[in-house]
């Protein structure tokens, strides 16, 4: 079957996106899907899914402050949105502007600082190369000047709250422009609760880009190209994991970002390679699973990638039930909304 970016739309009332998190991080709800079964449950239930000997992997990565207002050079207003920090004084970005600059343009932003965009970049040439003019440090302008990049279905500007909640426990690692939000529904409390129960965790990184909000412009799903994200993984992280494939544990992604890394690293045998790298992977109905036993994520925007790699997951219809269900029973949609725990 040729799938379609329409076949994975659904109807969603805008009253369901969530636009601020739940007033504790475990207080969301949890919908259990197994095979074409569906279990309301609450976020604080996930230790009876599990058991001693399963593996909990988690993307340790840091949400930096991406965003940045400022002027072109002509006058002109400029959003600047952070895709990723090549090095101290070199970074792609997105630009919203009324036209866009050319190469040479100088941005000056945040009334403090100012870039020359040197050209296109990215595999499509969507992105923009930026160059710090009058500074040394693109982390540092970063984190003095920059807005914290709350995702484009958020309608109110990043608030003090937001600088905690928009940001896992166990955030380590800055680079990302965007969260991995199945993280955020972890406290210490449940953290420290899991590993009383002899349920392992061990981490990778993976830097979230601002591509990830991009909408998809093609009509057939595999005529999609992913956009690029780095990852690492560390030989604990592959250690534990084959500790937990021979102890007959199962590998639990916390979030899509997990399982992609997860994934694009796994070897037939169920294990992973140790190392740096870049990930395209695009996961769609079909894909066969090497690593990822069980998943833990939150609820997609009709049409998106995301919702494809749910859907191979766990089956494309049982998914599409399953967000109905959500629906019509009310629960709360994309980064700061409801939980899924899926089985494959």
């Amino acid at each position: 079957m040729s799938l379609t970016v329409d076949d994975f739309d659904f109807p969603l009332p805008p009253e369901l996106i969530a636009q601020h998190p739940a007033t504790e991080r475990g207080g969301s709800r949890l919908l259990h899907v197994c095979g074409g079964q569906r279990f309301d449950r609450k976020f604080a239930d996930l230790p009876t899914l599990l058991k001693a000997g399963d593996l909990l992997v988690f993307n340790d990565t840091r949400v930096i402050k991406a965003r940045f207002f400022g002027v072109k050079d002509s006058g002109g207003r400029v959003e600047i949105m952070l895709e990723r920090i090549i090095d101290a004084t070199h970074a792609i970005c997105q630009i919203r502007a009324s036209k866009a600059p050319k190469p040479g343009c100088i941005l000056k932003l945040a009334d403090a600082f100012s870039v020359r965009m040197t050209g296109r970049a990215g595999t499509d040439g969507d992105f923009f190369a930026l160059e710090l003019v009058d500074r040394s440090d693109f982390w540092e302008v970063s984190e003095q000047y920059g807005k914290l990049p709350l995702p484009p279905y958020i309608e109110h500007p990043a608030e003090d709250a937001d600088e905690a909640r928009y940001q896992t426990v166990y955030a380590r690692e800055p680079g990302a422009v965007a969260a991995p939000t199945a993280g955020l529904h972890f406290d210490e409390a449940m953290l420290d609760t899991l590993r009383a129960q002899g349920i392992n965790t061990a981490f990778l990184t993976l830097h979230v880009g601002a591509g990830t909000y991009r909408p998809m412009r093609v009509e057939k799903i595999a005529d999609h190209r992913m956009h690029s994200e780095r990852f690492e993984i560390l030989p604990a992280t592959a250690e534990a994991i084959a500790a937990t494939r021979a102890g007959g544990g199962r590998v639990i992604a916390v979030g899509t970002t997990s399982l992609r890394a997860l994934e694009s690293a796994g070897n037939e045998d169920g294990t992973v390679r140790v190392g740096a790298a870049e990930t395209d992977i695009f996961i769609t109905p079909g894909y066969r699973f090497k690593v990822v036993d069980r998943l833990i994520t939150n609820f997609h925007l009709p049409k998106s990638t995301l919702l494809m790699l749910v859907s191979a997951f766990a089956g494309y219809d049982n998914i599409r039930t399953a967000y109905a269900h959500a629906v019509a029973e009310r629960y709360r949609f994309f980064s700061y909304g409801d939980a899924m725990f899926l089985e494959k």
